[in-house]
């Protein structure tokens, strides 16, 4: 591989190189995962990011929405990284609330632990299965 070909910018360096993911690889996959929409739409890894691009990230609980600000397939420190996007004031808000709830615990299904003989019992009668 040539010189010129590995500063050519594609959307798996560029997130590599902005630090959303640790390597790669990984970029790579979010992206065939469809983890990675570029101006709302499915992209590959070989897309070549622009100057201006809304992009929406996803990794585990979080989704981010950023906009490119400058193009970098050198993976340099985080304050460097960050000067490569944007962050949108929504996506800041919808990550902190999210967090905030998966903190108090709100999401999901409550329970006390495990269900009681009694409670056990009215499942099974509920559910008409007699297995254990």
């Amino acid at each position: 591989m040539s010189d010129k070909d590995d500063s050519k910018p594609r959307l798996d360096k560029w997130l590599w190189a902005a630090r959303f993911y640790k390597t790669r690889n990984l970029a790579k996959e979010a992206i065939e995962g469809g983890k990675v929409h570029c101006r709302g739409e499915r992209c590959k890894p070989s897309k070549e990011p622009k100057v201006g691009d809304e992009l929406v990230i996803r990794a585990g609980f979080d989704e981010r929405t950023v906009i490119v600000e400058a193009i970098s397939v050198v993976r340099r420190g985080a304050p460097e990284a960050q000067l490569l996007y944007r962050e949108t004031e929504e996506s800041i808000e919808r990550r902190e609330q999210a967090a905030s709830e998966r903190k108090a615990g709100t999401l999901g299904v409550q329970t006390d632990g495990r269900p009681s003989k009694k409670q056990r019992r009215e499942l099974v009668r509920f559910r008409g299965d007699r297995g254990g």
